[in-house]
């Protein structure tokens, strides 16, 4: 059963499991984990509040987090999934609304430790994006802030630019999203107090700051496990990814109610708490 009301598609039945999309991302970015899901359980995917371009821009995280509230609250303490800044939308949730949620699965979550994400960077992003180059924007955070050194960068910047106003607003909304966890500042002591358990997942190639902040957040929390996935990175593969350490490592842990792919290739347990 598949229902879509305004900004959430809720699809399948059994026990529930909210997914937040990242950065850029909008409610297909997770569809490839979601059809491997719902015949057992009941997956809600949201758009997130801050990627509604029908709405103004620079929402705050707490707004995000009111938004997540009103989907979790008829899901029956679901299991929060949150990859990039979804994951950090996901531990303000957790803080905000602990009795919400059962447990949750985190993929690199960028959280703010001794200083902001985007510094100096986010400003010459922001004159791209007046300036009509929402590539050479978009490549300034990638490059910049989320530590990105692929050549494919460079070609998104010139395919971004050729679309412009086109892209303009969803890359403005990119930067926005930063912004939003910039505000927070470092918030590790509220993310010790998360009482349920938490899977933080890692790719084995993601830029090193992603780690360095992973290895931050898995010292706080109190019920964390942690699984490397080999050759993977932080943003996507387009190979299967054929099988996943988590698996093992989470049925002896405790009993996995489910291993699926997650967006374009990745695996991720999802499990009792």
């Amino acid at each position: 059963m598949r229902r879509s009301v305004g900004n959430v598609v809720v699809e399948g039945s059994g026990r529930s499991i909210l997914v937040l999309h990242g950065g850029m991302g909008d409610l297909d970015s997770w569809a490839r984990v979601t059809d491997r899901l719902h015949d057992r359980f009941r997956v809600a995917r949201l758009l997130r509040r801050q990627y509604r371009l029908d709405e103004p821009g620079r929402v705050t995280m707490a707004q995000e987090v009111a938004a997540v509230r009103e989907v979790a609250a008829v899901l029956d303490r679901p299991v929060l999934v949150g990859h990039s800044s979804g994951g950090v939308l996901a531990l303000e949730a957790l803080v905000a609304d602990p009795e919400l949620y059962s447990a949750a699965v985190l993929y690199e979550p960028p959280i703010v430790l001794d200083s902001p994400l985007g510094g100096e960077s986010m400003g010459r992003a922001r004159v791209a994006i007046e300036a009509g180059k929402p590539g050479t924007a978009f490549a300034i955070f990638l490059r910049e802030v989320a530590g990105l050194r692929s050549p494919m960068v460079g070609m998104a910047k010139f395919v971004m630019n050729r679309q412009g106003d086109r892209v303009g607003p969803l890359v403005e909304r990119q930067l926005d999203d930063n912004d939003a966890i910039d505000a927070l500042g470092c918030r590790l002591e509220a993310y010790g107090k998360i009482a349920v358990p938490v899977l933080l997942l890692e790719g084995e190639r993601s830029p090193q700051h992603l780690h360095e902040r992973l290895d931050a957040l898995a010292r706080v929390l109190p019920r964390a496990s942690r699984v490397v996935l080999p050759r993977q990175g932080h943003r996507r593969t387009h190979r299967p990814h054929r099988g996943c350490p988590g698996d093992r490592r989470l049925s002896g842990r405790s009993p996995p109610v489910c291993s699926a792919g997650t967006p374009k290739g990745y695996r991720v347990g999802v499990w009792s708490g």
